[in-house]
């Protein structure tokens, strides 16, 4: 805004201020000094209470001279739009029609003044200075009275921001029928506004309902560069955010703006990747960028649009379809005014040949000029002059349709709210009481539509609108109604269309308009840096997370027990892994133990059969036989850790190894003493070795194994060993296998058979230098040094062993330390008694040649 405006703005201002004094206080001012005139074009007829009207017949100022002065201003406007000159003639209509009506407002009559703002908030505030002062008939000397009761004003938003600014602290009523800003609806800066449109905080609404309903989430957006413009796009980018929705980039037109601004635009049309584009606009400031649209030849977009244009005359042309066929926007509800058309149809210059307005309106219309007396006439346009017998009745026009109206409506519905605040004024409480703004604020009745007029608190309506698609019909573009969208005061709204009946601009399919493509199964979104959220690249899901539904956000960890399969778009159980039968290493290990545990077997056997022979009696064959029982009892503890585990065989395979194998050595320990005692009792005066006989033997081996079954009962009852199921080993399979419990009664266990162990083969050690025919002490030493490497090597190996084969190094230790000493102790008397009997005797035993 430049700053002879600001400064003629302060001026005009100024003088609005000094006129509103003289009106509020006619008694301090004795007479009205006029400043000066604004020559302006206007519809005018006197009645006792007088109407304003605001209309911006042309659509495009092309000149003016910012001045005050006696001398009219040189003000030019062009573009004459048939739509707003028809909304005139409703405001004159519906006046006549309420001044014939008996009832409503006896024996007063309503007059108006309609003046043109040429849709220019400057022009608009001067038709306001016009309209608040004084009539011209109105002689100076006399006080200056009110020129208007009401103003109807204006389509504009930007330019009611100027009216209802400038009137509102002299609570002059101002009802606007095509302005939409919710901006407006701000009851502390402009109390005396309202309107008969739904406020644009509702249509944002409807237009996210409708983005929402079709699943749009990657949009562009055209805006009007004033206040309509800037708040509508505000309040719905309010609204879209709820949903997700992203707006690509936003656009900025203007009627007045240049064809480079227009063509800035366009580029970013061409070089965005959107396949939705919201046009939040007035019709004179989209209708140069759809012109360059289609000369380019921009097609493929959904366009959504607002009220202002959706339903418009001018753009809804076969040559504009071709690029915006198809729109889809909002527009408040139709209908059909009675008895209107033929008012349309009598509108002639020759009535009134000076009457504003109309001789364009008849040259639009006709072809043809009406030239006044005394006016020039161009002689190369001679062929258009009127000829005086031109007529509209039966004339074929979309300004005649009278039975679709819309924002016409609103412009009828305004006159008649004023009409019964009026009513109210003066029938229903003493004169002068209340101004008419707070009886317009009470406003509410049917009308003969049967359609419920009244204001909110905000001076706004009811929020209606119907859902326009753009078709094209035999050559014309029809704004087809496919829905309905209503919205209360709460927020809350309902949505309402008919899909198959649409029309799409990219065919018959409903058009998507994503940045990036939703994120299949089993990836994630991942927002890409200085991009909108709905721009993102789609990850796969680590391994153990899943996603199961498109577009998902994130990655679902799976539950413990679970893992990912390989679309990452399941979570599967994972593989239970421990020690089977049927694998080759169970095989294996139960082939070895049977083997042992037949071996040991057949060992005692033959021991029986051989049991008088030398060499059994030599090596004590009641230990002998108990020994090997233990070792067959040795061998078969492996068979209890191969399975599934449960809470017994994990009980059982402790504490039978702990216990089988403590009676092993008891036995071997109870044999090392017997040997060396026996070769003691030789020796003249030892009678130790003679008092050592079977019944202390068995106290041995008793006492030592009880040690063990005291040490595993009390881990039994205080944390016995109990199945696992363990995750650490692999992230895709759970080793099921038995937990110690008791990390401290394990070691417990295995330390005392260790302490066995080692105290054999000390004794064993001790006993060296005996006879070496029959040193059974020598192959006791060599037994449990393998014992003692067997289990030293045990525990680092059992540590370090992942999932199963923990398992089997401890079942190799068991079956290794049980072979040692089957082949250490009984491999050589095997030897003599099956293979060299020969030796099988007394004076051999002895170690005698």
């Amino acid at each position: 805004m430049s700053v002879i405006f600001l400064r003629s703005l302060g001026n005009y201002m100024l003088r609005l201020i000094l006129l509103s004094l003289s009106v509020l206080h006619p008694n301090t001012v004795s007479s009205c000094e006029l400043f000066g005139r604004f020559h302006m074009p206007s519809l005018f007829k006197q009645g006792d209470i007088m109407i304003g009207g605001i209309f911006p017949v042309f659509n495009k100022e092309i000149s003016n001279t910012y001045t005050f002065e006696k001398e009219p201003p040189g003000v030019k406007c062009a573009g004459f739009d048939l739509r707003v000159f028809q909304w005139t003639q409703v405001m004159i209509f519906s006046i006549e029609e309420i001044n014939k009506d008996p009832a409503l407002l006896p024996n007063i009559s309503l007059g108006y003044k309609i003046l043109d703002s040429c849709a220019s908030p400057t022009i608009t505030l001067r038709a306001a200075l016009t309209l608040a002062g004084r009539p011209e008939e109105t002689e100076s000397t006399l006080p200056c009275p009110p020129a208007i009761s009401a103003l109807i004003a204006e389509s504009g938003s930007s330019q009611s921001l100027v009216v209802a600014g400038m009137l509102g602290p002299f609570q002059v009523p101002i009802v606007s029928y095509f302005s939409t800003c919710a901006c407006l609806s701000n009851r502390l800066k402009y109390p005396s506004f309202f309107r008969t449109i739904p406020s644009d905080y509702f249509q944002a609404k409807a237009l996210a309902a409708l983005v929402k309903h079709f699943g749009w989430q990657w949009i562009g957006v055209i805006q009007s560069d004033n206040d309509y413009g800037h708040n509508g796009i505000l309040a719905f980018s309010e609204e879209v955010k709820k949903f997700g929705v992203c707006i690509a980039f936003v656009g900025k037109v203007l009627r007045t703006y240049t064809m480079d601004k227009i063509l800035n635009v366009v580029e970013m049309i061409k070089k965005s990747t959107v396949k939705v584009i919201l046009a939040f606009a007035a019709e004179g400031d989209l209708y140069p960028l759809m012109k360059e649209v289609v000369k380019q030849n921009i097609t493929g977009i959904q366009w959504i649009a607002s009220e202002a244009w959706i339903t418009a005359s001018r753009p809804s042309t076969p040559e504009i379809y071709q690029a915006f066929g198809g729109a889809l926007g909002f527009a408040v509800q139709k209908m059909a005014i009675p008895n209107l058309k033929p008012f349309l149809a009598g509108i002639s210059p020759y009535k009134d040949p000076s009457a504003a307005f109309v001789r364009d309106f008849w040259e639009i219309m006709v072809g043809c000029r009406l030239v006044l007396p005394g006016e020039y006439i161009d002689a190369a346009a001679t062929n258009v002059i009127c000829k005086g017998n031109e007529t509209l009745i039966n004339f074929q026009n979309v300004f005649f349709n009278v039975t679709q109206l819309r924002e016409t409506y609103n412009v009828h519905k305004a006159v008649y709210a004023i009409a019964h605040a009026l009513h109210q004024l003066v029938f229903c409480q003493p004169a002068g009481e209340k101004p008419v703004t707070e009886h317009l604020q009470r406003v509410n009745f049917k009308n003969e539509f049967g359609d419920h007029i009244y204001f909110d608190k905000n001076g706004d309506p009811p929020a209606s609108y119907d859902i326009i698609n753009w078709q094209l019909n035999d050559g014309h573009v029809e704004h087809v109604t496919l829905g309905h969208f209503a919205s209360d005061t709460n927020g809350d709204y309902k949505l309402s269309i008919q899909e198959e009946h649409i029309v799409w601009r990219t065919g018959n399919m409903v058009p998507t308009s994503v940045c990036s493509d939703v994120c299949p199964v089993g990836t994630r979104k991942a927002q890409i840096k200085g991009k909108p959220t709905c721009c993102f690249d789609c990850i796969p899901c680590a391994d153990g997370t899943i996603a199961n539904l498109t577009g998902a956000a994130d990655c679902t960890p799976c539950p413990q027990e679970f893992w990912s399969n390989e679309r990452k778009d399941q979570c599967i159980p994972k593989t239970v892994e421990f020690l089977t039968y049927h694998e080759p290493m169970g095989i294996a290990i139960t082939v070895v133990s049977i083997l042992g545990a037949s071996l040991s077997l057949a060992t005692i056997m033959v021991f029986f059969h051989y049991r008088e022979t030398p060499v059994i009696k030599a090596s004590n064959s009641e230990l002998s036989c108990f020994l090997l029982f233990c070792l067959f009892l040795c061998f078969l503890c492996p068979l209890t850790f191969i399975g599934r585990p449960t809470v017994w065989t994990c009980m059982l395979r402790h504490t039978a190894f702990g216990v089988t194998f403590a009676l092993c050595i008891s036995c071997v320990l109870g044999k090392t003493i017997v040997v060396i005692t026996a070769f003691k009792a030789t020796v003249p005066g030892n009678k130790i070795a003679r008092k050592f006989g079977p019944a202390q033997q068995r106290i041995i081996v008793f006492s030592c194994t009880l040690i063990q079954i005291v040490i595993c009962i009390l881990w039994l009852e205080l944390k016995p060993p109990f199945p696992d199921m363990v995750f650490r080993y692999s992230n895709k399979k759970i080793v099921l296998e038995c937990n110690t419990g008791s990390e401290a009664a394990f070691y417990a266990v295995l330390g005392y058979i260790a302490f066995l162990a080692i105290t054999c083969l000390v004794l064993a050690f001790l006993a060296r230098k005996l006879p070496d025919n029959f040193n059974e002490a020598k192959f006791i030493t060599f037994s449990m040094l393998i014992f003692c490497t067997v289990w030293i090597t045990f525990i680092p190996a059992y540590i370090s062993s992942p999932g199963k084969f923990t398992v089997a190094v401890e079942t190799f230790a068991i079956l290794s330390s049980a072979f040692g000493l089957f082949i250490c102790i009984f491999a050589p008397k095997c030897y003599i008694i099956l293979i060299k009997p020969e030796k099988n005797t007394k004076r051999h035993v002895m170690g005698k040649n």
